[in-house]
């Protein structure tokens, strides 16, 4: 449950936000959606994987942190265990409210990482923004505009059939298997197959070095695995 409130320097002057990183704070997440503009830094630390929406018409690209729900293997002893936070986890507890054509920061107030005597200030004694502030609201506008270009992008990916469904097998602690499906990857055969046209069309959109990215991000599944066999 949210209660989201438009942020402002006068009812929130002393509000400080925990920066820790735990399940009390809502991080014992499986995954976490991205955005194509933060691909590089993501494939360096977690397979790049798209999710099916409910209703079955679209797909959103998301960071695997486990293999079942509740389960973040970078969750280590109160810090965030990998160089790059994804954006949509670093944001919390603020998002975006439009307003018209204005973007305002808003906070969740029931957020746990929301309080008065713990964690970064947000505003400075006389009401200006601190630095971490200053970050949130970059982070709030990159993934903003992240989250409007990602229906495009996806559209690309449909478009090309370049998503296909996957099945990893895991055996567990105990020596029982588990797999693990429900996601997508990008269909490698089928980029390869693309002819000029189509690469040239996908790289001035920009969306070519996503698409690699995801791919790269594959071999990360190995990481994965290895730190589910030692959790």
């Amino acid at each position: 449950m949210t209660r989201n409130v438009l942020l402002n320097n006068v009812d929130h002057k002393d509000l400080r936000i925990i920066t820790a990183r735990g399940a009390e704070y809502g991080d014992d997440v499986m995954y976490g959606v991205i955005v194509p503009s933060e691909f590089r830094n993501v494939q360096a630390h977690f397979p790049i994987v798209f999710q099916k929406s409910h209703d079955g018409t679209s797909f959103q690209p998301v960071a695997l942190f486990g293999f079942r729900e509740g389960q973040n293997l970078f969750l280590r002893n109160g810090h965030w265990d990998a160089h790059y936070l994804p954006l949509a986890l670093e944001r919390q507890p603020f998002l975006i409210g439009v307003d018209g054509e204005e973007l305002m920061v808003h906070l969740d107030v029931d957020h746990p990482r929301v309080g008065t005597t713990h964690g970064e200030p947000v505003f400075l004694p006389y009401g200006g923004m601190t630095e971490f502030l200053e970050r949130i609201n970059s982070v709030l506008l990159t993934l903003h505009e992240g989250l409007q270009s990602t229906p495009a992008f996806m559209a690309a990916l449909l478009e090309h059939n370049l998503l296909e469904p996957f099945a990893l097998d895991i055996e567990q602690a105990d020596g029982s298997q588990h797999r693990f499906t429900g996601f997508y990857t990008v269909h490698e055969e089928r980029l390869q197959q693309l002819d000029g046209h189509a690469l040239g069309t996908l790289n001035k959109a920009g969306y070519l070095f996503a698409i690699y990215m995801a791919v790269a991000s594959l071999s990360r599944f190995r990481d994965l695995i290895a730190r589910l066999e030692t959790a």
